[in-house]
């Protein structure tokens, strides 16, 4: 630096102003009482001051995303049931899961554009409409983790993309991501709960847990699996 540019920064670098500040009620002093305080700033150049601005902002941002995600992780490993747990819809909407208590819960991440699509819609369809009413719900996570197989957004295109499959399949929710670190706090418990085979990570489209009206995962099952196989688990459970 020359000694030009060390004189210009210098001269920008302190200044120092009065403020002054009335002093409340709280400190039991009269309203007209005053104490002037003389403040000294050193002020960096713009283009440092606003990169330490937004470093200090990333910084907090970055720390308060870790405290939650850690509390998240915190959370599944001592929750009891899928009762603790909060979920989105897929209108952006929060939903306890509590409020499924004393039901029969299918929880399956489902996919649009998969080779099981078909036929799991269409089972899916048919054991909302043979066991809803007894006591059945299923829980549908659109996921696009497998092949980029769940395009659609969340939301109205969520919906009438349902619609026009006539998939009739029960609660859905936002899409999630059901492994990895950014897996949804949920599927970290299921998997959790019922590793599955060859270790605990979901493995395709329309994986499926059947928990019990205590809210524990009781079962797992495989993509492949026909929904309508697991009728007879069902009816063990209802």
């Amino acid at each position: 630096m020359s000694l030009r540019q060390f004189q210009n920064i210098s001269r920008q670098a302190l200044r120092c102003y009065s403020v002054r500040r009335t002093i409340g009620p709280a400190l039991e002093l009269s309203q007209g009482q005053k104490q002037s305080l003389r403040l000294c700033t050193v002020l960096l150049p713009v283009s440092c001051a606003a990169t330490s601005v937004t470093s200090a902002s990333s910084a907090a941002q970055y720390s308060t995303a870790a405290a939650i995600d850690m509390s998240a992780n915190g959370d599944y490993k001592n929750a009891a049931s899928i009762y603790e747990f909060t979920v989105k819809d897929t209108h952006g909407n929060d939903i306890s899961l509590d409020k499924y208590k004393g039901k029969v819960v299918l929880v399956v991440n489902i996919a649009s554009k998969c080779g099981l699509t078909k036929n799991n819609y269409q089972k899916l369809t048919d054991l909302k409409e043979k066991y809803g009413e007894s006591g059945l719900v299923i829980l549908n996570f659109p996921c696009n983790q497998f092949g980029s197989q769940m395009p659609e957004a969340d939301g109205e295109a969520m919906v009438c993309h349902l619609r026009d499959s006539k998939a009739d399949i029960g609660e859905v929710f936002a899409k999630v991501d059901v492994n990895g670190d950014n897996a949804a706090p949920l599927y970290k418990y299921l998997k959790a709960k019922q590793t599955g085979t060859l270790g605990s990570g979901i493995k395709w489209n329309f994986t499926k847990f059947l928990v019990n009206k205590e809210g524990i995962p009781v079962n797992r099952y495989a993509p492949t699996t026909d929904p309508m196989d697991i009728a007879k688990d069902i009816e063990k459970l209802l």
